[in-house]
Protein backbone atom coordinates (compact mmCIF):
# COMPACT_ATOMS: atom_id res chain seq x y z
CA UNK A 1 0.00 0.00 0.00
CA UNK A 2 1.22 3.66 -0.71
CA UNK A 3 1.69 5.35 2.58
CA UNK A 4 -0.41 8.58 1.12
CA UNK A 5 -3.27 6.25 1.12
CA UNK A 6 -3.29 5.97 5.34
CA UNK A 7 -3.33 9.85 5.49
CA UNK A 8 -7.16 9.85 5.36
CA UNK A 9 -7.59 13.26 7.36
CA UNK A 10 -6.05 16.68 6.30
CA UNK A 11 -3.40 17.85 9.09
CA UNK A 12 -4.15 21.68 8.85
CA UNK A 13 -8.12 21.29 9.12
CA UNK A 14 -8.87 18.22 10.28
CA UNK A 15 -11.29 17.63 6.84
CA UNK A 16 -12.42 14.07 5.29
CA UNK A 17 -11.88 15.58 2.22
CA UNK A 18 -8.31 14.69 1.65
CA UNK A 19 -7.97 13.74 -1.35
CA UNK A 20 -4.89 12.24 -3.94
CA UNK A 21 -3.62 15.11 -5.36
CA UNK A 22 -0.82 13.05 -7.34
CA UNK A 23 1.26 10.29 -7.19
CA UNK A 24 3.30 12.00 -4.61
CA UNK A 25 1.03 14.12 -2.55
CA UNK A 26 -2.22 14.55 -1.36
CA UNK A 27 -4.42 18.02 -1.23
CA UNK A 28 -7.48 19.06 1.25
CA UNK A 29 -10.77 20.38 -0.89
CA UNK A 30 -11.47 22.13 2.11
CA UNK A 31 -9.12 24.45 2.89
CA UNK A 32 -6.97 23.92 0.17
CA UNK A 33 -3.64 22.24 1.70
CA UNK A 34 -0.97 20.04 -0.40
CA UNK A 35 0.90 17.26 1.28
CA UNK A 36 3.63 16.20 -0.04
CA UNK A 37 5.24 12.71 0.65
CA UNK A 38 8.94 13.58 0.49
CA UNK A 39 11.55 10.50 1.02
CA UNK A 40 13.22 10.59 4.68
CA UNK A 41 16.48 11.44 4.96
CA UNK A 42 18.45 8.49 6.11
CA UNK A 43 22.71 7.98 6.61
CA UNK A 44 25.10 5.28 6.23
CA UNK A 45 29.07 5.05 6.90
CA UNK A 46 31.28 2.73 4.97
CA UNK A 47 33.88 2.81 7.84
CA UNK A 48 37.33 1.15 6.62
CA UNK A 49 40.47 0.17 9.25
CA UNK A 50 44.04 0.96 8.82
CA UNK A 51 43.59 -2.57 7.06
CA UNK A 52 41.55 -1.45 4.62
CA UNK A 53 38.37 -3.54 6.02
CA UNK A 54 35.19 -2.46 5.91
CA UNK A 55 33.04 -2.95 9.24
CA UNK A 56 29.68 -4.12 8.76
CA UNK A 57 26.76 -4.78 11.34
CA UNK A 58 24.64 -7.58 11.94
CA UNK A 59 21.06 -6.09 12.82
CA UNK A 60 19.36 -7.10 16.09
CA UNK A 61 16.12 -5.66 15.68
CA UNK A 62 13.57 -5.80 12.59
CA UNK A 63 13.15 -5.29 9.93
CA UNK A 64 15.50 -7.64 8.46
CA UNK A 65 16.62 -8.96 11.75
CA UNK A 66 19.90 -10.64 11.72
CA UNK A 67 21.22 -9.67 8.41
CA UNK A 68 24.24 -7.48 7.90
CA UNK A 69 24.45 -3.37 7.76
CA UNK A 70 25.97 -0.66 7.83
CA UNK A 71 26.13 2.06 10.78
CA UNK A 72 23.64 4.57 10.13
CA UNK A 73 20.32 5.70 10.78
CA UNK A 74 17.81 8.17 10.28
CA UNK A 75 18.78 11.53 10.54
CA UNK A 76 16.69 14.13 12.93
CA UNK A 77 15.12 17.56 12.63
CA UNK A 78 17.50 20.23 12.19
CA UNK A 79 20.61 17.73 11.98
CA UNK A 80 23.35 17.49 8.77
CA UNK A 81 23.51 14.29 7.16
CA UNK A 82 27.40 14.83 8.47
CA UNK A 83 26.25 15.37 11.92
CA UNK A 84 23.78 12.38 11.69
CA UNK A 85 27.18 10.18 10.32
CA UNK A 86 28.55 11.52 13.67
CA UNK A 87 25.95 10.77 16.35
CA UNK A 88 24.92 7.39 14.61
CA UNK A 89 28.38 6.28 14.87
CA UNK A 90 28.62 7.01 18.40
CA UNK A 91 25.40 5.63 19.18
CA UNK A 92 25.56 2.50 17.17
CA UNK A 93 29.66 1.53 17.62
CA UNK A 94 30.69 4.42 20.44
CA UNK A 95 32.99 5.49 17.69
CA UNK A 96 33.58 9.45 16.56
CA UNK A 97 35.05 9.69 13.20
CA UNK A 98 37.71 12.89 12.78
CA UNK A 99 36.79 12.97 8.52
CA UNK A 100 34.23 11.35 6.38
CA UNK A 101 33.01 11.69 2.74
CA UNK A 102 30.29 11.70 0.92
CA UNK A 103 30.00 9.16 -1.62
CA UNK A 104 26.43 8.68 -3.14
CA UNK A 105 23.35 8.00 -2.75
CA UNK A 106 20.37 5.47 -3.34
CA UNK A 107 16.18 5.88 -2.84
CA UNK A 108 14.98 2.77 -0.49
CA UNK A 109 11.92 1.20 1.12
CA UNK A 110 12.16 0.61 4.74
CA UNK A 111 9.30 -1.05 6.06
CA UNK A 112 8.69 -0.49 9.46
CA UNK A 113 5.70 -1.48 11.52
CA UNK A 114 3.78 -2.80 8.35
CA UNK A 115 4.68 0.94 7.23
CA UNK A 116 6.81 1.58 3.68
CA UNK A 117 9.06 4.43 4.89
CA UNK A 118 10.56 6.09 1.63
CA UNK A 119 14.18 6.83 2.20
CA UNK A 120 16.89 8.51 0.46
CA UNK A 121 19.96 6.74 1.95
CA UNK A 122 23.21 9.17 1.83
CA UNK A 123 26.45 6.66 1.87
CA UNK A 124 29.84 8.15 3.43
CA UNK A 125 33.51 6.86 3.67
CA UNK A 126 34.88 7.34 7.13
CA UNK A 127 38.58 6.24 7.94
CA UNK A 128 40.45 5.57 10.88
CA UNK A 129 44.45 5.31 10.80
CA UNK A 130 44.23 3.75 14.40
CA UNK A 131 42.94 0.48 14.96
CA UNK A 132 39.28 -0.10 16.07
CA UNK A 133 39.64 -2.98 18.48
CA UNK A 134 37.54 -1.42 20.94
CA UNK A 135 34.74 -0.92 19.48
CA UNK A 136 31.21 -1.89 21.48
CA UNK A 137 27.93 -2.46 19.39
CA UNK A 138 24.77 -0.97 21.00
CA UNK A 139 21.58 0.62 20.02
CA UNK A 140 20.30 -1.93 17.47
CA UNK A 141 23.32 -2.90 16.64
CA UNK A 142 23.52 -7.32 17.56
CA UNK A 143 27.70 -7.20 16.64
CA UNK A 144 30.06 -5.46 14.28
CA UNK A 145 33.25 -7.13 12.99
CA UNK A 146 35.68 -5.90 9.67
CA UNK A 147 35.32 -7.92 6.43
CA UNK A 148 37.97 -8.01 3.78
CA UNK A 149 37.06 -6.68 0.58
CA UNK A 150 36.68 -10.38 -0.49
CA UNK A 151 34.82 -11.28 2.12
CA UNK A 152 31.86 -8.86 0.98
CA UNK A 153 28.89 -10.35 -0.15
CA UNK A 154 26.49 -7.57 -1.35
CA UNK A 155 23.37 -10.18 -1.14
CA UNK A 156 23.99 -10.88 2.92
CA UNK A 157 23.29 -6.52 3.15
CA UNK A 158 19.47 -6.13 4.33
CA UNK A 159 18.16 -3.64 2.21
CA UNK A 160 17.92 -3.32 -1.34
CA UNK A 161 19.96 0.59 -1.37
CA UNK A 162 22.23 -1.00 0.94
CA UNK A 163 23.35 -4.02 -1.81
CA UNK A 164 23.75 -1.05 -4.30
CA UNK A 165 25.76 0.95 -2.33
CA UNK A 166 27.81 -2.15 -1.35
CA UNK A 167 28.02 -3.60 -5.16
CA UNK A 168 29.44 0.03 -6.02
CA UNK A 169 31.71 0.02 -3.18
CA UNK A 170 33.60 -2.78 -4.27
CA UNK A 171 33.85 -1.78 -8.01
CA UNK A 172 35.71 1.54 -6.63
CA UNK A 173 39.53 0.94 -5.94
CA UNK A 174 39.68 4.63 -4.80
CA UNK A 175 37.64 3.58 -1.86
CA UNK A 176 39.46 0.48 -1.03
CA UNK A 177 43.39 2.75 -0.94
CA UNK A 178 44.58 4.53 2.33
CA UNK A 179 44.36 8.13 1.35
Amino acid sequence: MHPLHLFAYCPRCGSHRFVENDASSKRCEDCGFVYYLNPKASVAAFVMDHRSRLLVCRRAFEPSRGMLDLPGGFTECGETAEEAVVRELSEEIGWKPRSMRYLFSYPNIYRYSGFDVHTMDLFFLCRSDEPLDHLTPHDDVASCFWLSREAIHPDEFAFQSMRQAITRLLDDDSCWRAD
